[in-house]
């Protein structure tokens, strides 16, 4: 290719930068009155905005994302941090938030990060987004308390935040429902040797649905048994593992019903049963907790609970963009009602 092509084709690209002080001359206002209309942080009429727009697209004026940024001091994205994705529960949760993101013509931005990484620090926050939903234990007390100190916006999602922080937080009740689905299986199918799945050790649910299940055998007289407690950690392959080598080495612990923790984790179950020759529900009753999609095509349907998943990610996503406005919720802790779904899976016929 020729120098002088080169040359002539850059010089050509010099020539028809376009700045923002020629976008200002040719609709005939001032600088300050374009960067407003480019950023959005202070009014200016209809007839000048439509100018504007025209103007710009004429000259084919594209503003620099960065020098945006600069001047309005914002990402426009919003970030969510959490642990892990591998569970079909994140689907309804992620549906919620991005329907709010996009309504707010944000951009949504998704990060995991393991508590005890110490060596790095969170990957999404104040430097690269406006403000966080934070997903269980995705950040520990001190971190929250770091950036509450730094009045950085964020919700938490299916927590509470620690005792002295001012965070607001979006989660559903887990106590009440887990006693009444354990009361189910003991006064409607006389179960007594229920097991449990215990699911993540730090998260908030797994505390709460464990501390409804010794409820719910204590209220019924039956004496709580650590044997049959089991680290499930909410998720399928784990389940299975942990139930294929309870039931392999454990053989004198008898068990009637297994409360797996939550659904993903009830394939699993469901699984190892099968292979071991157990009959659901007519030996092992089985009950999850969250109702997600695939819960009604289990063999047998699963009895389950019905979590408000994508409403606890729209709540959380609007209430991060009140905060946003300075607006903060009326009450620390949104607590969303969950309700009981019956099906084969612990015996009841319908």
């Amino acid at each position: 290719m020729p120098i002088g092509y080169v040359l002539t084709k850059n010089m050509t690209k010099k020539s028809h930068s376009v700045t923002i002080r020629q976008v200002a001359q040719k609709a005939g206002v001032s600088v300050a009155t374009v960067s407003r209309y480019i950023n959005q942080n202070a009014p200016i009429s209809k007839d000048v905005a439509d100018r504007l727009k025209m103007v710009m697209t004429e000259l084919r004026y594209v503003p620099h994302a960065a020098a945006r940024q600069l001047a309005s001091q914002k990402t426009r994205v919003v970030g969510l941090l959490l642990n892990t994705l591998h569970n079909d529960f994140f689907v309804p949760l992620l549906n919620g938030i991005e329907a709010v993101v996009r309504k707010h013509e944000y951009n949504l931005v998704i990060a995991t990060y393991l508590l005890g990484s110490r060596d790095m620090p969170p990957p999404i926050g104040p430097h690269n987004t406006d403000g966080l939903l934070i997903f269980s234990d995705g950040l520990s007390d001190d971190d929250l308390a770091s950036l509450h100190d730094r009045n950085f916006p964020m919700v938490l999602v299916h927590r509470t935040p620690p005792d002295s922080l001012k965070i607001p937080s979006v989660t559903v009740e887990n106590k009440r429902i887990s006693f009444e689905l354990i009361n189910h299986l003991i006064k409607v199918h006389g179960r007594k040797r229920i097991m449990l799945l215990r699911g993540p050790i730090h998260q908030e649910d797994s505390y709460w649905r464990e501390t409804g299940y010794k409820a719910a055998l204590e209220a019924n007289g039956i004496p709580f048994d650590e044997k049959l407690v089991l680290n499930g950690d909410f998720e399928r392959h784990t389940a299975y593992n942990v139930l294929h080598e309870f039931i392999a080495t454990e053989k004198q612990i008898s068990f009637d019903a297994v409360f797996t923790g939550d659904d993903d984790a009830a394939i699993g179950v469901l699984k190892a049963l099968h292979e071991h020759g157990y009959r659901v529900p007519e030996e092992v009753s089985v009950v999850g907790f969250d109702d997600l999609g695939f819960s009604a095509f289990l063999t047998p349907p699963l009895t389950t609970v019905s979590a408000p998943t994508e409403t606890v990610g729209r709540i959380a996503a609007e209430q991060l963009f009140s905060l946003f406005d300075k607006q903060y919720p009326e009450d620390d802790v949104t607590l969303l009602p969950t309700e009981l779904i019956i099906r084969r899976s612990c015996g009841c016929t319908s």
